[in-house]
């Protein structure tokens, strides 16, 4: 158990650098779909996720801490982060000629974190999504 919660305490760091990484890099570089429509939505569509995990690792390795840690507040912090991790992450990619750095692009990562603190909030404060919260606590255990 002590092993899996050290994962999750550090999937968020390798995650946030994944990120950065793939920041640097053209958007081709590592998959480019035949259909070039088809690539950029989807591509445009991971603004929707891309964060929204951040966010959710950020939560896990959260509860893998001592039980009273993870409050309302604390779970504020973590999309707060996650969200300006995403601000930074366009301002990278203005940085590099072949990546954009877009206000609508930000605008999907923020979207993307606040539906996940949608349910997650629900789950731990609010009563809801009972099947999540179990997961949630188990991992709090």
């Amino acid at each position: 158990m002590k092993v899996f919660k050290w994962l999750l305490r550090i999937l968020p760091i390798v995650y946030m650098a994944a990120i950065w990484t793939m920041s640097s890099l053209p958007s081709n570089h590592i998959v480019e779909l035949p259909d070039s429509q088809i690539d950029s939505f989807i591509k445009e569509s991971l603004h929707l996720i891309e964060f929204a995990i951040l966010y959710v690792l950020l939560v896990l390795a959260s509860l893998t801490f001592e039980r009273r840690t993870f409050t309302p507040l604390w779970n504020i912090a973590c999309a707060v982060f996650a969200g300006l991790y995403g601000v930074s992450d366009e301002i990278h990619q203005s940085f590099y000629p072949y990546r954009s750095a877009s206000l609508f692009d930000l605008v999907k990562d923020i979207t993307g974190i606040l539906v996940c603190f949608y349910f997650i909030r629900g789950a731990l404060f609010k009563g809801k999504f009972v099947r999540l919260r179990r997961v949630l606590e188990r991992i709090q255990m």
